[in-house]
């Protein structure tokens, strides 16, 4: 590879670090072309970029940023998945690949400046996708109001019956008295 296609990859990686939401490092070791391509293929439909990357690379791209952090990660087979939207999702994505084939290690990750080690990138595949919280807030948002207006609604509901059943009290005692 030539010097001018190794500084373009540097300056292509420097780029997608500062604007990446989540940048997960794994260990491809052990897999097969097709499942890495099936793995590419998961992380591709929910926009995340998946490379195999030379690790001198990766460590001239990762200096002067946060990545620099991580840069003892970047040892043996190295992968790089860089997420710019949900840094939920290729937590999720490379978590349950990695149950399915062992042979894919989760070595590190950087996100908001702190760095992510495997237990934590697990951890952050454990909580709901951005959608999912989405929803949930909208719930909540959407509860708030209803119950204000089912208690609002409960007070002229209540005073109604309450007038109803003295109605009715004074009626029965007309007719008894008559």
């Amino acid at each position: 590879m030539k010097i001018e296609q190794k500084q373009a990859i540097v300056n292509e990686f420097k780029e997608k670090f500062s604007d990446a939401k989540v940048v997960i490092v794994t260990d491809y070791k052990g897999l097969d072309v097709a499942t890495l391509n099936s793995l590419r293929r998961q992380l591709r439909e929910k926009d995340i970029e998946y490379r195999v990357v030379k690790n001198t690379l990766l460590k001239r791209a990762a200096e002067g940023n946060d990545l620099a952090l991580i840069s003892d990660a970047f040892k043996g087979p190295s992968a790089v998945a860089c997420s710019f939207d949900d840094p939920v999702a290729p937590a999720k994505i490379l978590t349950e690949f990695a149950k399915d084939n062992e042979a894919l290690e989760i070595k590190a990750g950087m996100m908001d400046g702190k760095v992510l080690d495997a237990i934590t990138i697990r951890a952050l595949a454990n909580l709901p996708s951005r959608e999912q919280l989405l929803g949930q807030l909208l719930s909540v948002i959407n509860g708030v109001p209803t119950a204000l207006v089912r208690v609002l609604n409960g007070v002229p509901q209540q005073f109604l019956n309450l007038l109803t059943a003295l109605k009715d009290k004074r009626v029965t005692e007309t007719d008894s008295s008559a």
